[in-house]
């Protein structure tokens, strides 16, 4: 605890988030074959693999610790990258674990693999394949608002995602950018209580361990972890923080393309001869 702020008349003691899980042992179909031998967290953008700028954003809004949760590929190479050799410049007192999972049994058990090393403490979860506009670290807005309960990132979604993410279900509009989340269905289909996805940053407290593991498995026979999110919404309601479109999926080859048109057009010694070749193409 470092502090106590008041809201609508109540005092709540502020909290440090300390810990960020980061889930890293999909098998990245959706990007074969670039995917058969390298992990999807280690697909560049530029000159740095995907997983470096989920973790930058991670240390962005305070975090010194990360538990990347990886499959048993020989070499960790997802682990190898933050550990071995030189320190990754501005990481260097960063804190990385390992967690295992061992068999692909959906996001849940992913997030479920981490509770031995997060223990009894609130933590930020972030899929390592959801990329975020250079500059901007939505981590940060979501630690902002931890207030005791789950705090989950929503983002307006056409509806062809209503087939590929977790949707919530809100007590009225966004204000001010933040909403109530009172239910969350995992691939709802045109059924979907709202228009608003959830793209992949979350901030949970340590009972989502508990439900995690007592929960049968949902959507594709796996556990899922918007189920648990919607558990711990109809009982205690959640904080929904409306991201915008500036987190991009980097899971399928348009994203990555937006994503290094991103950083190719925000870094001051790629930018001029980036935009040179762009207008070239498009000429």
């Amino acid at each position: 605890m470092n502090g106590e702020r008041s809201q609508i008349g109540a005092t709540v003691p502020l909290v440090t988030i300390e810990v960020a899980v980061i889930p890293c042992a999909g098998a990245g179909t959706r990007m074969r074959p670039a995917t058969r031998i390298v992990p999807k967290p280690l697909i560049p953008v530029i000159d740095r693999p995907v997983i470096q700028y989920v973790v930058e954003e991670a240390v962005a809004a305070g975090i010194n610790e990360i538990v990347l949760v990886v499959d048993e590929r020989p070499g960790d190479p997802v682990m190898a990258h933050f550990t071995e050799g030189d320190p990754v410049p501005g990481l260097e007192e960063v804190t990385f674990r390992r967690a295992l999972q061992d068999a692909p049994r959906g996001l849940g058990d992913a997030v479920l693999c981490a509770a031995d090393a997060v223990g009894d403490r609130p933590f930020l979860c972030m899929l390592s394949d959801m990329f975020p506009r250079p500059g901007r670290s939505y981590a940060t807005r979501l630690v902002q608002s931890f207030d005791h309960r789950t705090v989950l990132a929503v983002q307006p979604m056409p509806n062809e995602y209503l087939i590929r993410w977790g949707f919530v279900a809100t007590a009225g509009e966004p204000d001010d950018g933040i909403v109530e989340v009172t239910g969350a269905v995992e691939k709802p289909g045109p059924n979907s209580p709202s228009n608003l996805g959830l793209p992949g940053r979350y901030i949970f407290t340590p009972e989502i361990f508990g439900l995690l593991a007592s929960q049968q498995p949902g959507h594709g026979g796996e556990i899922q972890l918007t189920d648990a999110i919607d558990t711990l919404a109809r009982r205690d309601g959640a904080t929904g923080v409306v991201v915008g479109d500036d987190l991009f999926d980097t899971g399928i080859p348009s994203g990555i393309l937006e994503a290094t048109a991103e950083v190719g057009l925000s870094r001051p010694d790629l930018e001029d001869q980036f935009r040179r070749a762009l207008d070239r193409m498009l000429d």
